[in-house]
C-alpha cells in the first residue's frame, strides 16, 4: 500500500530547486504522465497526480496552466494523460496535453480482443451511465450478510469496485483490492463520516457472503465502511452495465474489464477509471480531491 501523501497542489516554487541549475538555466521540456484530478479550460488550468520523473521529480500532485485550454475539453476526472512540462526561469505551464486510451482488448487476463462484443451478445444490456449521471439505487448483500441499501450513503463519496475472490492476476482483481486498502489506511478517520467502500463481486454464483467475508479479511477490510457485495445474477449484471463492466465465464473463470467509479455526495458519477495503469496514490490523490 501507498505511503499517506496529502493530496496538495505544488507549485513551481517547489519545482524549480529540482530541475534549474542557475537563474539563467534555459527553458527545459520533460514529458510526463499523469492522472487528472480536475480540469478547468475556463481558467486554464488543471490538477494532475503525476507519475515520477526521472531525475527531476517524484510522483506529486502538480497544478499547471495549460496555454491551449482547448486541450482540456476531453479531460474528466480519472483520465490519464501525457503532456510535457515546461519549466522557464520563473514559471511552468502543460502543453501537448493528450488522453491516454486503455487498450483493454489486449490487456485482460485472457487477452480477449472481443469482451465486450462477447458479453453482448449473450445477454441485453442495460445502458451505461455518463459522467454527472444519478446512479440509481440498488440492493445488494455484503459480508456479514447484511442488506446495503446503495441509498443509505446518500450525502457520502462512495468509491465503488469490482472483483471475483477467485482472480488471482495481481494486476487485476488483486490490484484493485489493494488500491481500496490503500484508500481505507490514507482516509481512516473519513471512512463512515465522508468514504464509503463498495467492491462488488461479477461472480455472485460462487461469491456468496461467507467467501467475500474470508476475501475481505485478507484485505483487513473494515465491515462498517468498506462493503464487499454480492447480490442475484440480474442485480449485479445491471449495476456492471451502467459502470461499463464487462465480464465473460472463461473455464470456471472469468475475462473482464475493470473499472473503478466515484460518486459524490450527490449521488452522481464523478469519476469512472477504466483499466489498472493509476496508481494507488493516484487513486487516493483523486479521491482526496473529491473529499476536499
Amino acid at each position: 500500500m501507498s505511503k499517506k501523501r496529502k493530496p496538495t497542489a505544488y507549485t513551481i516554487a517547489a519545482l524549480l530547486p529540482l530541475v534549474l541549475c542557475s537563474a539563467y538555466a534555459q527553458t527545459q521540456r520533460y514529458p510526463a504522465k499523469g492522472l487528472v484530478l480536475s480540469a478547468n479550460p475556463s481558467a486554464h488550468t488543471m490538477v494532475v497526480s503525476c507519475e515520477e520523473i526521472r531525475d527531476v521529480m517524484g510522483p506529486m500532485v502538480m497544478s499547471f496552466t495549460v496555454p491551449d485550454a482547448k486541450s482540456l475539453t476531453p479531460l474528466a476526472r480519472g483520465s490519464m494523460i501525457e503532456f510535457t512540462m515546461v519549466v522557464n526561469k520563473d514559471s511552468t505551464h502543460a502543453e501537448k496535453v493528450l488522453v491516454r486510451g486503455y487498450a483493454s482488448a489486449e490487456r485482460e487476463p485472457s487477452k480477449s480482443s472481443r469482451l465486450q462484443a462477447m458479453d453482448e451478445a449473450l445477454r441485453a444490456r442495460a445502458t451505461p451511465l455518463k459522467l454527472g449521471d444519478s446512479v440509481p439505487d440498488f440492493t445488494l448483500t455484503d459480508q456479514e450478510n447484511r442488506t446495503v441499501h446503495f441509498r443509505q450513503f446518500a450525502g457520502k463519496v462512495v468509491a465503488l469496485n469490482f472483483v471475483y475472490t477467485r482472480c488471482v492476476l495481481p494486476e487485476y482483481c488483486v490490484r484493485s483490492s489493494n488500491n481500496f486498502g490503500s484508500l481505507q489506511k490514507r482516509f481512516h478517520d473519513r471512512l463512515g463520516k465522508d468514504l464509503i467502500l463498495l467492491t462488488v463481486t461479477f461472480d455472485p454464483v460462487h461469491d456468496q457472503p461467507e467467501i467475500l467475508r474470508e476475501y475481505a479479511k485478507r484485505w483487513k477490510a473494515d465491515p462498517e465502511y468498506w462493503h464487499f457485495l454480492t447480490g442475484s445474477v440480474p442485480d449485479i449484471q445491471r449495476l456492471c452495465d451502467w459502470l461499463g463492466v464487462s465480464s465473460v465465464p472463461e473455464e470456471g473463470l472469468y475475462v473482464h474489464s475493470v473499472r473503478t467509479a466515484i460518486i459524490g455526495r450527490d449521488g452522481k458519477l464523478i469519476a469512472n477509471l477504466e483499466g489498472n495503469e493509476f496508481t494507488a496514490q493516484q487513486l487516493a490523490d483523486l479521491v482526496g480531491e473529491i473529499l476536499h
